[in-house]
């Protein structure tokens, strides 16, 4: 019997192990951590975010400056096809208000363990704590375990071994160097949906006040280096340096690669994206006789809480008392944003193999049989089930590349 090597067992490694079981190939999985798929569950903190229902061309969009390498792996396993695929599996799935696909019960736990039983049923062999070191001189993968180092032969592999960010859940970018000594070409593994920190910091009483609170249905735009305007609407949240949330993260690339280009990124929040300036003005240069500033623009501008905060904390006292400059700035507030977050707080990670040392297959051009998935390739996209779809649909090509390299060299020896 053919054997293959499943190195990495979240979504992509579980995915590849699943296509290769099931046509009859002995798989081994090897993860480093003590239970596979840690970050799989942490994803279903909150809610398990599987997938999204809007149409292919826009949900083929959020994968950025790689489109066209991940193109062909969703369009082989899109959306539509991963939720018959969870259905395979006994779990149920419904559409949010938001487009997003979820399973029935908004958990991963009972996802994932339906998933290892028919994984171990197909004859899957997992084995935990069995960290990747590389090859040995002689070709075989080597492992260090609990008991030591061991060595382990396969007629194929498949990598999915994660990016760098969340390193005590397994995901820790360790693998890079390893593929490098063999000349693999990789971009530098870098923060993706991730948090920003601003110019200065925040003061103590903001920080301490107001840290992990939300600011809810703003809008922010800044221009990249290129030039190119982005604007997009949602909620974000102040942390202790700076700003983080679903509405950073879907702009986490370009700003990323602006504050990298230029040193810093200008963005401007707009506080009220509900009203337009005119509205704002005059709502704002209302008289408001003996009420307090706070309490004139929660009322007539619905200016309130941490976005009174945020405005008290940016513009000088001057400004807050010239209605004019304060209704400006209710929708344009500056922000001066200089450095992501450290890798290892983000939820993702751009940079990886890059595509160009792969084949069609996923198999590195480099060294035949070995084949990459999920977030360790040269990919980013934004949560909202991207990530996760992206990797299911990488560790099934990859499990597939495997199972036909495997029948052209066993009809070669033949």
């Amino acid at each position: 019997m053919k054997t293959v090597a499943v190195i990495g067992g979240g979504p992509a490694g579980l995915m590849a192990a699943d296509v290769l079981s099931q046509a009859g190939v002995q798989v081994d999985l090897y993860d480093a951590m003590p239970s596979v798929g840690r970050k799989f569950l942490l994803a279903g903190v909150g809610g398990m975010n599987l997938t999204h229902s809007e149409p292919f061309d826009v949900f083929l969009s959020r994968y950025g400056a790689r489109i066209a390498a991940i193109k062909p792996l969703l369009q082989d396993f899109p959306p539509a096809a991963l939720r018959e695929w969870i259905h395979g599996l006994g779990a149920e799935t419904f559409v949010g208000s938001s487009g997003r696909v979820f399973p029935r019960d908004m958990k991963a736990a009972p996802l994932l363990r339906a998933w290892l039983h028919r994984l171990r049923a197909g004859g899957v062999r997992f084995h935990v704590r069995h960290r990747w070191l590389g090859w040995n001189q002689s070709g075989a993968l080597r492992f260090v375990t609990p008991q030591g180092e061991v060595a382990a032969r396969a007629d194929a592999v498949v990598l999915a071994l994660g990016g760098g960010s969340w390193a005590k859940l397994g995901s820790d970018g360790a693998w890079a160097p390893l593929l490098a000594q063999h000349g693999v070409a990789l971009a530098p593994l870098l923060p993706s949906n991730c948090g920003f920190d601003v110019t200065g910091g925040w003061s103590d009483h903001l920080r301490s006040r107001f840290a992990g609170q939300p600011l809810k249905t703003v809008a922010l735009r800044f221009t990249d280096a290129a030039g190119q305007t982005h604007e997009r609407r949602g909620e974000l949240m102040l942390s202790d340096s700076g700003i983080e949330g679903s509405l950073v993260y879907a702009l986490s690339a370009p700003l990323r690669d602006t504050i990298a280009a230029d040193g810093a990124a200008a963005v401007q929040l707009d506080l009220a994206p509900d009203k337009a300036l005119a509205r704002v003005v005059a709502e704002v240069a209302h008289p408001r006789g003996a009420r307090s500033l706070s309490s004139h623009l929660q009322s007539r501008a619905g200016i309130r809480g941490t976005k009174m905060a945020l405005l008290r904390e940016i513009l000088t006292a001057a400004q807050l008392n010239d209605p004019l400059a304060l209704a400006h700035a209710i929708k344009s507030l500056p922000l001066t944003l200089i450095a992501a977050r450290p890798l290892d707080e983000a939820i993702s990670s751009a940079g990886g193999v890059r595509f160009e040392a792969l084949d069609d297959t996923l198999m590195l051009r480099d060294v035949p049989g070995v084949f990459c998935a999920g977030e360790m390739l040269d990919w980013e996209a934004p949560t909202g089930g991207y990530l996760l779809t992206a990797c299911f649909a990488s560790g099934r090509a990859a499990g597939q590349g495997a199972l036909t390299y495997l029948n052209d060299h066993h009809a070669a020896t033949d």
